[in-house]
This record gives C-alpha cells, sequence and structure tokens, in this order.
C-alpha cells in the first residue's frame, strides 16, 4: 500500500492521509481493527480526487461519516478508508431548504433548522450519524424518516463525476436506498423543510430527547438498533421474548434497557459483537420463527462467517 499512500499523500496532502489507523478511534462502537489507508479530504474536490486514484489503482475503499451503524472487523480493513465527516459539514439555508454536505451531523442539521424556526427534521435531532450515510440507508426514527424531507442528492457516480439526482430516482424505502447498487458516494443533499413555530419545533426535540434517555442505552457504545425491524414486529421485542435480555457475547452485550441494541461493555472486540449477532438471531428464529437481519454494517473480515 505504500504506492497508493505516496500518491494520495501527494494529492491531499501531509497529515491527511494516514496509515494502519485504529478504527476504534473512528466508529461509535468503538471497536475495529487498523484500516491500510484512512483519508481525510478537506474538500469535495479533494474527495473526488481520492475515489479515482482508488479507482484507476484498483484499491477497495469504503466511505463513512461518524462510524455509527458501522462494526469493523478485529483485522481491521485492507484498503483506503475514506471519512467525510467534519470537513465536509457546511450547510445552508434559503427560505424552507437546506442544502447540507455529506458530513454534517444530522443533530447539528436539526439545531440549524429550529434556529431557522423550519419544522420536519425534529425525528433526526438524536440520530447518531452525518447526512451521507442517513440518505444512504433512508436513517429514520420516531415515525419520521429522510424520504419524508429529501429534495435531491448530490452524487459521485462510477465514473467519478457529480450529479445531481432527485429524490424520487433513490428508490427510498425502509432503510434502502439505490446508492449502493448504484455505487454512488453521497457529496451533499438539498432537503425540503416548512415554517414553523419554535417554540413546538424545540419541544417536541426535546420530547424525543427524553424519550431517548429514558429507553436507550446512551451510556454505552453501539451502533444503534442492531437489527431491522421485521415487517409486523419490533426486533427488540422479540429478542426480549427469547429470553436474552443481558446475554452476552465477551464484552458484547444485548441491552438491559432496550433488546434491540448490542453495547460495548468496555473491551468487546468485533467478533464477540458479531458472534453475538448471530447467536440472536438463531435463538429469535428457534422462538418465533423470525429471520432478523443485521441493521449495522459489517466492514472487514470476520472469523465466523
Amino acid at each position: 500500500m505504500q504506492n497508493i499512500t505516496e500518491l494520495l499523500t501527494r494529492t491531499v496532502g501531509e497529515g491527511r492521509i494516514l496509515t494502519n489507523e485504529s478504527m476504534s478511534r473512528h466508529t461509535t462502537f468503538r471497536i475495529g481493527g487498523p484500516a491500510d489507508v484512512f483519508a481525510v479530504p478537506r474538500t469535495i474536490e479533494e474527495a473526488g480526487q481520492i475515489v479515482r486514484i482508488c479507482r484507476e489503482q484498483s484499491i477497495p475503499y469504503y466511505v463513512i461519516g461518524n462510524g455509527s451503524n458501522l462494526l469493523v472487523s478485529d483485522a481491521g480493513y485492507r484498503g483506503v478508508i475514506l471519512q467525510l465527516y467534519k470537513n465536509l459539514s457546511e450547510i445552508s439555508v434559503d427560505g424552507e431548504t437546506m442544502t447540507v454536505q455529506a458530513g454534517a451531523m444530522l443533530s447539528v442539521m436539526a439545531k440549524r433548522a429550529l434556529e431557522h424556526g423550519l419544522t420536519g427534521f425534529e425525528f433526526a435531532s438524536g440520530i447518531p450519524g452525518t447526512v451521507g450515510g442517513a440518505v444512504v440507508m433512508n436513517a429514520g426514527a420516531y415515525g419520521g424518516e429522510m424520504k419524508d424531507v429529501l429534495e435531491e442528492v448530490t452524487v459521485l457516480t462510477g465514473e467519478s463525476t457529480a450529479e445531481t439526482v432527485p429524490a424520487e430516482e433513490l428508490e427510498l424505502g425502509y432503510r434502502h436506498s439505490v446508492i449502493p447498487e448504484k455505487g454512488w458516494i453521497v457529496l451533499g443533499a438539498k432537503f425540503k423543510l416548512q415554517k414553523g413555530d419554535p417554540g413546538k419545533i424545540s419541544a417536541r426535540m426535546e420530547e424525543l430527547r427524553l424519550q431517548r434517555v429514558a429507553k436507550q442505552p446512551l451510556d454505552l457504545p453501539s451502533a444503534g438498533s442492531t437489527f431491522k425491524r421485521p415487517e409486523g414486529y419490533f426486533a427488540g421485542k422479540l429478542i426480549m421474548e427469547a429470553g436474552l435480555r443481558g446475554f452476552s457475547v465477551g464484552d458484547a452485550q444485548v441491552s438491559e434497557k432496550h433488546c434491540g441494541f448490542v453495547v460495548n461493555k468496555g473491551k468487546a472486540t468485533a467478533e464477540d459483537v458479531y458472534r453475538l449477532i448471530r447467536e440472536v438471531t438463531a435463538r429469535v428464529w428457534e422462538h418465533s420463527g423470525v429471520t432478523l437481519e443485521p441493521e449495522v454494517k459489517l466492514l472487514g473480515e470476520f472469523s465466523a462467517q
């Protein structure tokens, strides 16, 4: 990887290309081995250059934001991790339209919407992810989803060109869009909100915050909801009914507070989490006949696979 490291460093400058960077520093699970190369572009143009070089050199790459909803293997990642986060987090407001770069945190966007008296984004105020990742998976909470407010997305295509795609062409569904299938990278997005009462917007955001504090294990590292919601069921309820509240593999545990979350009690490995997910899936199937599908994304090699 030395050649690709040198090439990327010449492209974006010293200090922006790291080698053997522990992914535990860049995931909300606080888990993950080293990435061969960890790239932190300062501009959209630099991000495009990094992707172009990886494609030309046939080097695997993976794009992350805040590292939520992600489990990186203990062996790490053989390739380039491209982080679109704080350096690419600009937010602009024009009337009822918000234009946001991919690295902006959803919580920051929700606060900006409140400042401008715009409603429609309260549901996302507590989601610990970035706009880019949220658009890719059509993130949602408390009855709202990105597709409810998304107007268009700017993506980097497989030909390394930037294109604007209307939301209706993204086939947005439950935790799904065509973006991964197309091999696109989200660079930014435009959202259409509505004028609202700042007092009511603030009250709704506080209501949702209190619900999260009461019901979710926010005091321990996790990747958020571990499993997708099976049609007609709730994953956490199925896991609880299977007698798995507090069930552990190593330091990975089914949260005692909310069974839909797997948490890192301190020294959990990625393999612990992966084995726990597999065991929970098997036991829920045995108990209820429902197949759970992980919502958390797996990156790298897992020995239990």
